[in-house]
């Protein structure tokens, strides 16, 4: 217990890096910021390099150190695992976590196949018979401007909704001589650019829509073949990098496809890592019948609303500051103006699940959730297969 005899949770986190450094960090926030029902207590951090592992451990307060996940897994003081490694992994340390009456976090996508994620969603069902709680990482829900989108369209303030727009954009391996890393790994990433950034504008569109997709059609495209193996490239240039062991990209450089959702709206998707200029743009835009939304995470505190109930001689859109206390999870920053970052999302998404898991109830996106988007992965795969043959999406179950 805490000082106040709040309960207290273990948290075991397994991989430290990119994403281990925003999650830590997210942990840390959650009781400086927000009162939650249960106080998490950063117990062990897993790694492979024992050293990195304590190096990052001792920079955001971890209290001790596993080599192994399952050694992780199995302490008695952890009560929940966030798994934060590659997706070839997510599956096996999930369910031996949720089988060991662990509540888990796992970052997005939820797995590399359908079949994987099917069982991970099995074994979440059946340990929330037993109060353990699951919830996959699609952080970007927990922007103020994205939670304040669904909050008007499910107000019905764009009327029939008629288009969705989505890209995500990014430009850091647009470069040929970036070395070969695991996301550009099939057999580790499941997949490139459409479920690692892909698979954030899917699920992003579905929550503020409320609606889900039916059917793409769509393509795939990789740019660079081969890449430089990191053990033989050491950011040599010219034609010493040219010269440089390579090894084959076995992933998507870029996805794009159409796309159908349950009310009627058509939608078009583009997810690229190819982009130059820029870095990290998640741009969504909704035309419906009474007006329109348009956000980008470049300017992330903005939300841009059309009325098109007003005088036309007046309308326009409107530039929306998400910042004042009226707004989700502003109330508990700063004051009305000042704006959030990148890694407050991460800090309400530990918080709505600290809070879930202290009040009994079962937190979103589940790993339900995560399957829907799953699905729509492989058909966007299979379209492609089939030279953009349109493809169904299968409904939940």
């Amino acid at each position: 217990m805490t000082v106040d005899d709040t309960p207290t949770l273990g948290v075991g986190m397994v991989g430290y890096a990119f994403m281990g450094a925003a999650h830590s960090q997210a942990w840390r926030n959650a009781t400086s910021f927000f009162d939650v029902p249960v106080v998490p207590v950063l117990r062990a951090l897993g790694g492979r390099n024992a050293d990195a592992a304590r190096d990052v451990a001792r920079r955001f307060g971890w209290e001790s150190v596993e080599t192994d996940w399952r050694r992780l897994v199995a302490r008695d003081d952890v009560g929940l695992v966030d798994v934060c490694t590659p997706g070839d992994t997510h599956a096996e340390i999930a369910i031996a976590a949720l089988e060991a009456g662990k509540h888990v976090l796992c970052e997005k996508p939820l797995a590399n196949t359908v079949a994987e994620a099917e069982a991970m969603v099995a074994a979440a069902e059946k340990a929330a018979e037993s109060g353990v709680r699951s919830l996959v990482g699609f952080t970007y829900r927990r922007v103020p401007a994205i939670s304040l989108a669904r909050q008007l369209v499910a107000e019905g303030r764009f009327g029939q909704l008629h288009h969705v727009r989505a890209q995500y954009l990014q430009d850091w391996i647009a470069d040929p001589d970036t070395p070969l890393s695991w996301r550009l790994q099939k057999e580790r990433a499941g997949s490139g650019a459409l479920g690692d950034i892909g698979a954030h504008i899917i699920d992003l569109t579905q929550f503020i829509t409320g609606e889900r997709i039916t059917g793409v059609s769509a393509i795939l495209e990789t740019f660079v073949k081969e890449r430089p193996i990191p053990d033989s490239f050491t950011g040599l240039a010219g034609s010493a990098a040219a010269n440089a062991e390579k090894g084959p990209v076995t992933v998507d450089d870029t996805a794009l496809f159409l796309a159908r959702f349950t009310g009627g709206a058509v939608a078009s998707f583009e997810a690229t890592r190819f982009a130059t200029g820029r870095k990290n743009a998640i741009r969504i835009e909704i035309n419906g019948s009474k007006g329109s939304l348009a956000f980008d995470f470049e300017d992330m505190n903005v939300l841009n609303v059309f009325d098109n109930t007003e005088d036309a001689r007046l309308a326009g859109f409107k530039r929306v500051l998400v910042t004042e206390p009226s707004h989700p999870y502003v109330s508990a920053w700063w004051p009305a103006g000042h704006g959030l970052g990148y890694e407050h999302a991460f800090t309400h998404q530990a918080v709505d699940l600290l809070t879930a898991i202290g009040e009994g109830r079962d937190p979103e996106p589940s790993f339900a959730d995560g399957l829907a988007v799953q699905r729509i992965l492989a058909a966007v795969e299979d379209s492609a297969a089939a030279g953009s043959a349109w493809t169904e999406v299968p409904a939940p179950a």
